[in-house]
């Protein structure tokens, strides 16, 4: 992984309970599977531990670890790093995505309610003015009660989502190729196709994997059939989305967008998505960061115990994984 992302990941505490579970030398971060000196310490090596900015373990990588047995993923999604040659070599693959997926789940949860609520273009809009307004002729449809909202992808985060928003009075809408409507209901949802949840949906939240067949997945054709006035929000990847037309619907101030992620990952100056009152643009936060790194080291801890004690990962990742979960 990335030595920043280690040591944040890993500090006193947790590298006192490293210690305790493996044989490691916890300042020795590997960024370079080629190099002379990595490739030593992969000839030794039975566990991997990563992160984000791990480069790529395919082939030629797993040939130099002759040894290894397990990796322990201290992040989410594996799919950018792991190549099926892990799965065919019989090596065991955990991750802590289950702890990441709460803060985009609560990030999530807070975009929704505030998108009902109108808080973005309501704060806008007092700030630039100043002075008193009657919100409610200006937004009558402002509101929590009774708003459809439309996830996009049972993963673990979709999952997440749609048990926090079962708190409130909102009526939850779920589309994913894989989920049966028995199993909808379960989780609180009604499951529709995903063009009946994009026109029907007052929210629509991205949770879907980014996979060839899911590029621009909402595109211009399905934009158009939104609600006015709805809003998409976006915490999977950007390329899950049509920009321009995105651009499109949102200058012509049909259409309302939470973006923490885009594509590319950072958006050009120009673009007129950063200054637009239809917009909350955040640099790719809803993932953990801060405090809530603890719980990623944590959980990737948690499965090193359990390897060491002859367990069964509780988060074991399998190679179907990578092409249907977030």
């Amino acid at each position: 992984m990335d030595p920043t992302v280690a040591a944040r990941l890993f500090g006193p505490r947790e590298r006192a309970r490293l210690n305790e579970l493996t044989r490691i030398d916890p300042d020795r971060v590997l960024t370079d599977f080629t190099d002379p000196a990595a490739r030593a310490l992969l000839a030794e090596t039975e566990v991997l531990i990563t992160g984000w900015q791990c480069p790529l373990l395919d082939g030629e990588a797993l040939r130099a670890a002759p040894s290894l047995r397990a990796v322990v993923h201290a992040a989410g999604s594996v799919k950018g790093h792991l190549t099926l040659d892990v799965w065919d070599r019989g090596i065991t693959v955990a991750t802590a995505a289950a702890g990441n997926a709460l803060p985009v789940a609560e990030f999530t949860l807070a975009a929704i309610l505030f998108a009902n609520k109108r808080v973005l273009p309501i704060a806008r809009s007092y700030r630039a003015d100043r002075r008193g307004q009657d919100w409610h002729a200006r937004f009558p449809e402002m509101g929590n009660l009774d708003k459809r909202v439309g996830i996009i992808g049972a993963s673990r985060i979709g999952r997440r989502v749609m048990e926090l928003l079962g708190a409130f009075d909102l009526e939850v809408v779920v589309s994913d190729p894989y989920l049966t409507a028995e199993e909808a209901r379960a989780l609180g949802a009604e499951l529709l196709t995903l063009d009946e949840l994009c026109t029907t949906s007052d929210v629509v939240s991205l949770h879907a994997p980014d996979l060839p067949e899911t590029r621009h997945l909402i595109d211009r054709r399905r934009l158009a059939g939104f609600r006015d006035g709805a809003t998409l929000i976006n915490t999977a990847r950007g390329a899950l989305v049509d920009e321009r037309a995105l651009v499109d619907e949102i200058l012509a101030e049909r259409l309302y967008a939470v973006l923490d992620v885009t594509d590319p990952w950072t958006l050009p100056a120009e673009s007129p998505l950063y200054d637009h009152p239809h917009v909350l643009l955040t640099p790719h936060i809803a993932g953990s960061l801060g405090t809530e790194l603890n719980r990623l080291a944590t959980a990737a801890l948690n499965e090193l115990a359990r390897y060491t004690q002859g367990e069964p990962f509780h988060e074991q990742v399998l190679a179907g994984h990578l092409f249907v979960i977030a």
